[in-house]
């Protein structure tokens, strides 16, 4: 396995491993990111997708970005907005993280026919 978050298959069996062996705590770590998610403070709904986009970009965790880009068009993010947020990581975490980012980016633009 030479890069964990680029095997789709191997992360939804350990996550299913994870659910089905230690379900409570998997419980209470969804409930406390909702929890920050929601009531952490004023931030708007798409500005916390947008931060979750380009954290998960410096991070160059592949998974938790497409699913972040997902979020984040699914509560009203713009592509532009997407990509904005995705080229604000290249002045701070660097260009490559930023290019790693678009380049999944725009994976999953192609993959919702966009």
């Amino acid at each position: 396995m030479n890069d964990y978050f680029d095997n789709y298959d191997v992360i939804e069996k350990n996550l299913k491993y994870l659910t089905d062996n230690h379900r409570e705590i998997y419980e209470a770590y969804e409930k406390f990111g909702k929890l920050i998610h929601e009531k952490g403070g004023p931030l708007e709904e798409k500005t916390r997708w947008l931060i979750k986009v380009s954290l998960s970009a410096e991070c160059q965790n592949e998974y938790s970005l497409r699913t972040h880009i997902l979020k984040a068009l699914n509560s009203g993010c713009r592509e532009n907005e997407i990509e904005h947020a995705i080229l604000l990581v290249a002045p701070t975490c660097g260009f490559p993280k930023m290019m790693r980012a678009m380049l999944t980016f725009r994976q999953v633009m192609d993959s919702q026919g966009k």
